[in-house]
């Protein structure tokens, strides 16, 4: 019978210093219940055959892949297999004895996220390169993209994430991190995904005083992640979202789309789509209801999105 590995990456999403993070603010990520399986097995012949399924199980990607460089013998799509052999290639150069054998393998992974979601299909997959091929995660993401490298070590964690990046090294610590007010919190899904290269670029370009925001996104952190009420939380997502908003020169996601909302909203990751974070004292039903009657039909809240959350009680501003 032929060997089977599984492998398990957990998706991301990153509640403050979105951008920032790259320049040393102290971040606050989470992991999400949704993630990305990927089950190996020894195959016969000296490839690498490889397919992607989607959340509804239907193949999204494949490919046929030569061990000997990684590029494709056959693919349905060009600048996934690029990407792909990136990170195969990086894997091997972490650990030589990766794929030395030239052994055929079948590869299989599957989202429990819908592709759009932006929950981190590309950092998922490094981290299940990364278990495949015994190699350090965060090494494995540095050398295939120019991130922060949270998104991969959200992965493998379940809990709570304190990430930041200082003196050209990297820490980040698990916390219990559930506030009484959970229960008031959404996720809202844009319906934009964007693109975090992209993103990391024109930030790059357009805030000068780098360090100067990096400052002010950690001390918000550090106080969102001590806030006792939904009323300092709102406070502070607020702050936080007016602090980039004014770096990026950007509107603020509750101004362009949302200024009759009650209560308060941020942006995460990238600005423009994905998700956003939205507070509310109002019950789920009316919740739901005001973005729906904008157009916006996936609203997760906080206790479906995020691992390891119980029940906790709606509480009052």
């Amino acid at each position: 019978m032929a060997t089977i590995n599984h492998h398990y990456g957990r998706g991301k999403l990153l509640l403050t210093s979105e951008y920032a993070v790259l320049d040393g603010a102290k971040a606050l990520a989470i992991p999400t219940r949704f993630g990305q399986r990927m089950t190996v097995k020894k195959n016969r012949g000296s490839d690498l055959i490889w397919e992607s399924l989607d959340s509804n199980g239907e193949s999204w990607f494949r490919s046929t892949i030569s061990l000997f460089d990684f590029s494709p013998i056959k693919t349905t799509d060009e600048e996934i297999s690029k990407r792909l052999k990136k990170v195969l290639k990086n894997a091997v150069r972490l650990n030589s004895e990766f794929l030395s054998k030239w052994n055929g393998f079948k590869v299989e992974t599957q989202l429990e996220f819908p592709l759009d979601w932006g929950l981190g299909s590309s950092s998922t997959l490094i981290h299940l390169v990364a278990a495949w091929a015994d190699v350090n995660p965060l090494m494995l993401a540095f050398r295939c993209s120019n991130g922060s490298g949270y998104d991969v070590a959200c992965a493998g964690a379940e809990k709570a994430l304190i990430y930041q990046i200082a003196n050209d090294s990297v820490s980040y610590t698990q916390i219990d991190w559930t506030p009484k007010y959970s229960n008031n919190l959404y996720f809202v899904h844009l319906g934009q995904k964007q693109k975090s290269d992209e993103a990391i670029i024109y930030y790059s370009k357009k805030v000068k005083a780098k360090k100067t925001l990096a400052k002010a996104l950690t001390e918000i952190t550090d106080k969102i992640i001590n806030a006792t009420s939904l009323k300092q939380f709102d406070e502070l997502i607020t702050m936080h979202e007016e602090t980039l908003a004014k770096a990026l020169n950007y509107e603020t996601v509750k101004d362009k789309l949302f200024s009759d909302y009650w209560g308060s909203m941020k942006s995460l990751g990238a600005w423009g789509g994905d998700f956003i974070l939205a507070s509310s004292t109002k019950s789920e039903q009316e919740t739901r209801s005001y973005f729906e009657g904008k157009g916006y039909t996936t609203i997760l809240p906080y206790s479906e999105m995020i691992v390891g959350v119980e029940e906790p009680v709606l509480v009052e501003a």
